[in-house]
């Protein structure tokens, strides 16, 4: 029994050349990359929503009573003006990083395109570079 019709079967030995498989190894290592850069996006847009959601919270805080806010794995108390500028320096250092991951990955994106167009041109249907 056969999985691909005869007429589907493709006999395209196309050969693969050293500058064709450095291209296939570049797309490769841009893809990881990209997938890397995906979810650092994702875990500081989640960092994003827990500062929006701390603003929030520190609005409705008592002037008066310190409050406690976490830097890296520790929880500190400071007064309420301190956490507020804290805050604003942290939520404006995480904006920084995300636009610099995002703008990463959009240059991984578009080199890839470049690399599959150029891939696909070669091999048309015997190479497949989607997920």
């Amino acid at each position: 029994m056969r999985m691909i019709e005869q007429d589907q079967e493709n006999d395209d030995s196309t050969e693969v050349t050293w500058e064709d498989q450095q291209k296939i190894n570049s797309f490769s290592k841009l893809n990881t990359r990209m997938k890397g850069f995906e979810a650092k996006v994702d875990a500081a847009k989640q960092e994003k929503e827990a500062l929006d959601d701390l603003s929030i919270e520190l609005e409705l805080a008592d002037e008066d009573e310190p409050v406690l806010y976490k830097i890296g794995e520790t929880y500190v108390h400071m007064s309420l003006p301190r956490a507020l500028k804290r805050l604003e320096k942290d939520q404006t250092d995480l904006d920084v990083r995300l636009t610099k991951l995002s703008e990463s990955a959009q240059q991984c994106e578009t080199d890839m395109k470049q690399l599959k167009v150029a891939l696909y041109a070669k091999f048309g249907s015997a190479i497949n570079l989607d997920e």
